[in-house]
């Protein structure tokens, strides 16, 4: 054999990186030896003894690796073991093909029982506590996707720690299903939720490797320069490499239309949408072109996925994509038209102040001015809506409460005098801007319905116009998409052909925090039939994790097309100590509790979150009195990145994460804050999306935190917390 392919598994990569940077070395020029000869002398590559498909080869004079053969010249590296501890075990390495997900599967039973027993004393020594698992039969748990190598084992386990110490180290599917059931869930609920998502509807050939090595739920690296990239960046580099095997389902599959993947924070949303492009990329016929555009409500966050992207597909692919915030590209179209030519672009917050000053000149108290901004900018604006005529039919998804014609002809008065205002002092706030960009986009997308390509002239009618023959784009991916406007999903609709994989959208309504509820089967948008949900958390630990959800209190969500959509299944397999819960009597006195908490912590990345702007500036202060040096989050990102603190509001932590957060300030009055109260009896629609969005927020917040987390709160606690 000249030459060989050597993939890395999962699980098997996070085990090389804790070993000593030497063998770590060692397996670096190992890796790049084996592919280029496998029978090369110095590696002394041979099979193990009473194992048909497991081999051994030389890493270095103490260490051999572990290779399972998938068939021709397919190989696997499932381990780097001590030299000693291979060849006088050879009885303790398992591998099978999971029958029910197909996927090739290792097992280092001596490494798991050491690491149980070892973190966990009590399951070496007789016990007469009931086993977790008695109730469960092993014909259920190997129906659910558990490797059957390790039913003895987990018949013993009798406490949580145990359980955790063999999930550490068992297959994937092994560890979920076992949590889930230890958690509460049913043998049904455990079926419908992890196992069928990863399940094959083939029959399952258990001996040939080849077929289960093409399969998703085998995962391993694609690539041989992968194994390379974990090795010099460890866990940053995983994410390009490894994908659940939901995860990449989602990812490869071909769909006939537009295309939706939901799922709580931390599950990957993010990492599905970059693999997606990156796919989508590599099926372009060659060219310059940027063909797909990768958008995101906030700027941030956009440059945070064009350095992922960088990182994951190269300028290859980089340069086929355009990565651009939604208002900048709103902002982009109606500047290329000359649209908005002597106009200055204004936000939300400067909008509601010109709203504020126009209700105070006509002494009008029946609407404040931030309902008016919103049903301007979500219902007539989102919707394109032109007329008087048009408004009192227009339909107000996520409003609130119903208004009457009487009321419809007065707002429609209102605002055709709002934007006399803003037209004289030369302004358009951002929703005017997508409206007009959706409105050039779709006179675009007609014009290029009806060209004819042997007409001459037309074609120069249209280059000079501005308008081209070909669409804009030919696959559109959007991440956080749940916080894009009506107006914003118009204008998308339009930049590409109605078709397969036109779009493939990312998002979670549960951690929606601004004020837009669309629609999208109304838009053109039909995502019926291709919606995908990830319910298995990367991020953030059980214990927050669980903490968090309670937060969501029991409200119901949207699944931006009418339906409804939960976190059922939500769950992550890691763990950590309880978040902790604090009272203070006075502002001042958490302050001080602030800087205690973060001295405690010593280290690592902290935040803390607040409600309120003005508490961001009390906060840095308070930290620098005693000598912490902190920095303030703006709306684009972190003013200075290396500072060992970071404080901002909640609605600057979304797409950031922590080891430590302390969220402060959740006091009765802040959150919820009180002008949202003070709806309840006037509205109690608006009422009810105003206490979900806060909710929202909250639930945000709380899942930026990776490892430890403090809710602390002066006075009366919010309503909020458990």
């Amino acid at each position: 054999m000249s030459q060989a392919t050597l993939r890395l598994l999962d699980k098997a990569d996070k085990e090389i990186l804790k070993l000593p940077r030497a063998v770590k070395g060692a397996i670096y020029d190992f890796q790049h030896k084996f592919r280029q000869d496998p029978d090369s002398p110095g590696l002394r590559f041979k099979q193990l003894k009473g194992h048909p498909r497991l081999y051994s080869a030389r890493v270095n004079l103490d260490y051999r690796a572990l290779l399972l053969h998938a068939g021709g010249t397919d190989y696997i590296l499932v381990a780097v073991r001590p030299r000693q501890e291979v060849y006088d075990n050879l009885d303790k390495f398992a591998y099978q093909i999971n029958p029910v997900t197909g996927g090739i599967e290792f097992l280092d039973l001596l490494t798991i029982e050491e690491k149980v027993v070892e973190e966990v004393p009590a399951l070496s020594e007789p016990t007469q506590a009931e086993a977790l698992f008695g109730k469960f039969s092993a014909e259920t748990l190997l129906e659910l996707g558990v490797a059957e190598p390790l039913l003895g084992l987990i018949g013993k386990i009798t406490n949580e720690d145990e359980l955790l110490g063999l999930a550490s180290y068992a297959p994937q599917l092994t560890g979920e299903v076992l949590l889930a059931l230890y958690s509460g869930k049913t043998v049904e609920e455990v079926l419908d939720q992890i196992t069928t998502p990863v399940a094959v509807t083939e029959d399952v050939d258990t001996d040939d490797y080849q077929a289960a090595l093409a399969r998703p739920a085998t995962v391993v690296t694609t690539e041989d320069v992968a194994l390379q990239e974990i090795l010099e960046e460890g866990d940053f580099g995983r994410w390009k490499v490894f994908l659940h095997p939901t995860q990449r389902k989602i990812v490869e599959r071909n769909y006939s239309g537009p295309a939706r993947v939901s799922g709580g924070p931390g599950t990957g949303k993010t990492i599905v949408a970059l693999h997606r492009v990156k796919l989508l990329v590599e099926r372009l016929a060659p060219g310059d072109r940027k063909d797909v555009l990768l958008t995101t409500f906030n700027k941030n966050l956009a440059a945070d996925l064009r350095q992922r992207l960088l990182a994951l597909g190269g300028t290859d692919v980089v340069k086929r994509v355009e990565i651009i915030n939604i208002d900048k590209l709103a902002s982009n179209i109606v500047v290329e038209t000359q649209s908005g030519a002597g106009r200055q672009w204004i936000d939300d917050t400067k909008a509601l102040i010109e709203w504020q000053e126009l209700l105070d000149e006509q002494r009008e108290r029946r609407w404040d001015a931030e309902f008016l901004h919103a049903e301007w900018s979500q219902v007539i604006l989102g919707l394109g809506v032109a007329s008087r005529a048009d408004y009192f039919r227009a339909r107000r998804a996520g409003r609130g409460r119903a208004i009457s014609r009487e009321e419809r002809a007065a707002i429609w008065q209102l605002a055709e005098r709002y934007v006399m205002r803003l037209d004289e002092k030369g302004l358009w706030t951002l929703q005017q801007v997508a409206d007009r960009a959706a409105r050039l986009e779709i006179e675009r997308a007609r014009a290029m319905a009806s060209y004819d390509a042997d007409q001459a002239s037309s074609v120069k009618l249209q280059r000079e116009s501005g308008i081209w023959h070909q669409p804009r784009y030919r696959h559109i991916v959007v991440d956080e998409a749940q916080d894009l406007s009506t107006a914003h999903w118009r204008m998308l609709r339009a930049m590409v052909p109605e078709g397969p994989n036109d779009l493939f959208i990312a998002g979670d309504t549960h951690q929606r925090i601004y004020r837009n509820y669309v629609s999208l089967g109304s838009l053109g948008i039909n995502i019926r039939g291709r919606s995908s949900k990830l319910t298995l958390s990367y991020r953030t630990t059980h214990e927050i994790l669980g903490t968090a959800l309670r937060l969501l209190g029991q409200e119901e969500w949207d699944d931006l097309d009418d339906g409804h959509d939960d976190l059922t299944g939500y769950r992550s397999v890691l763990r950590g100590p309880e978040p902790l819960f604090t009272s203070y009597p006075t502002w001042d006195a958490e302050l001080d509790g602030i800087v205690e908490q973060v001295r405690t912590w010593g280290g690592g990345s902290i935040a803390v979150s607040v409600p309120e702007r003005r508490m961001v500036a009390e906060v840095e202060n308070r930290l620098g009195k005693a000598g912490i040096i902190s920095s303030s989050i703006g709306t684009d990102g972190p003013r200075l990145v290396e500072a060992p603190v970071h404080v901002g509001t909640m609605h600057r932590f979304k797409g950031l994460e922590y080891q430590r957060l302390i969220i402060a300030g959740v006091s009765e009055g802040l959150v919820p804050a009180q002008r949202i109260v003070t709806l309840k009896d006037g509205d109690p629609l608006r009422f009810r999306r105003e206490m979900q969005r806060a909710r929202s927020l909250l639930f945000v917040a709380a899942t930026r935190a990776r490892d430890g987390i403090v809710i602390s709160w002066h006075g009366r606690k919010s309503r909020f917390l458990p």
